[in-house]
């Protein structure tokens, strides 16, 4: 389908492949007022833990958690982005011998760790080293002011409290000392807006990828154009020669479809100079998914991460696709690289496909999450959002799983990359 950027897993030392079976880590955005994504936080499960997050380093072994990341590499989750990690009390008293970067790994520390001596002394030896400190589903209570006093973050659940709640915390701890705060589980836009309002820092949930639906909204202009270059890209009697006069009449998009073919993405040993070349070069229906792509990267008013995210989910869709024949890949693929369309229309799923002459397999695993198709995106939304027991439940290998999305991670980060060169 697409070319793979390079993941090796098959360099790993037999302590290594041991070190990461029957694990699942994937990772959620934390973004900050800009919608520019700040950290992501590590989203882990041990294969014989029943726990969604770093929360049981005990249960799970501190050291096959942290030795399982080291040796698949922060960076291939996270880029150079920092990452929020959970420690448990007994994690913090060893938390010394962490081996990540402090400019890049934040300690963040659990709501059930309590203000004792020695674990002040931990998180003190923690900053002093440089790891930023965040304090988990915190709720101000007495005897918690001694771990306030040493946060730089503090992360308040906004779908626990109520508002009234949230705008006394927040009062509350801004009168003990300046630090940053960060809303997690924001699931609405309106939710996103009440604690912008309130002076919150940073944003973790998943609001920026659920429509904004408003009835009787006309698409602006260029959303408009957008959708209608991908129902002529999309049609099923495409051939050539249609493809090759769509994409050569919108300039911007044939100017940009050759950059990327030229990129070092794809390292070509000689220049592709016209579409009709990339096309013959690549294939129809490869070319016909890079159009939309690039198409879909010109939405400017949506968060960067929405579009990383509809990449991963078409990469790893694709990844998970048993079948070799490409354009069965390529199905998968356009499943879910178009499952946030909702999205980034701002409208119902049903209404943007209405518009598009996609096949009818395809419309119900995005309407339905019925058939191959869609039991793969379902299993890929699972494990976006760490729901590890619909992951296993799912009848895709872990293995398989876990290594699709951490090479979808890459690969994406490789496609965004490209497409801002």
């Amino acid at each position: 389908m697409f070319p793979d950027f390079p993941v090796e897993f098959n360099g790993l030392t037999q302590e290594a492949e041991s070190t990461m079976q029957d694990f699942f880590i994937g990772r959620q955005p934390i973004f900050d007022r800009h919608m520019r994504v700040y950290a992501y936080e590590l989203l882990y499960r041990h294969g014989f833990v029943d726990r969604a997050v770093i929360t049981d380093f005990d249960a799970a072994s501190s050291e096959v958690v942290v030795n399982a990341l080291t040796e698949l590499g922060l960076d291939r989750i996270v880029g150079t982005r920092k990452a929020f990690c959970n420690f448990t009390r007994a994690f913090l008293l060893k938390g010394s011998q962490v081996p990540f970067s402090t400019s890049q790994l934040v300690v963040e520390v659990l709501e059930t760790v309590t203000a004792e001596p020695e674990v002040i002394e931990a998180i003190q030896r923690l900053a002093r080293g440089g790891h930023l400190i965040a304090l988990d589903d915190f709720v101000l209570d007495d005897g918690l002011e001694p771990l306030v006093e040493l946060a730089d973050i503090i992360k308040i659940d906004v779908l626990e409290l109520s508002q009234d709640e949230v705008r006394s915390q927040v009062e509350k701890l801004r009168r003990i000392k300046k630090l940053k705060l960060l809303a997690e589980k924001v699931e609405t836009n309106e939710d996103y807006m009440f604690c912008r309002r309130l002076g919150f820092d940073y944003f973790q949930g998943y609001f920026f990828s659920k429509p904004q639906v408003v009835s009787g909204r006309r698409l602006p202009p260029g959303r408009l154009a957008m959708l209608r270059l991908m129902t002529e890209l999309q049609r099923p009697d495409i051939d050539l020669g249609k493809l090759e006069e769509i994409i050569e009449t919108d300039v911007n998009l044939c100017v940009k479809l050759l950059r990327q073919i030229n990129s070092s993405f794809y390292s070509l040993l000689s220049e592709v100079k016209s579409i009709r070349q990339a096309i013959i070069y690549l294939g129809l229906f490869h070319i016909r998914n890079w159009a939309c792509i690039v198409a879909m990267g010109s939405v400017d008013d949506k968060p960067q991460e929405l579009m990383t995210m509809a990449l991963i989910r078409g990469k790893m869709c694709e990844l998970l696709c048993t079948d070799d024949d490409a354009e069965r890949k390529g199905m998968f693929f356009t499943v879910g690289l178009f499952s946030l369309l909702d999205s980034m229309f701002d409208s119902p799923m049903d209404e943007v496909l209405n518009n598009l002459p996609l096949a009818e397999e395809v419309k119900q695993a995005l309407l339905l999450r019925q058939g191959p198709l869609g039991t793969a995106l379902e299993c890929v939304e699972d494990y976006e959002k760490a729901r590890w027991s619909e992951v296993a439940d799912s009848g895709y290998e872990k293995d398989l799983v876990r290594d699709a999305y951490i090479e979808a991670i890459a690969w994406a980060q490789a496609v965004m990359d490209s497409l801002e060169a």
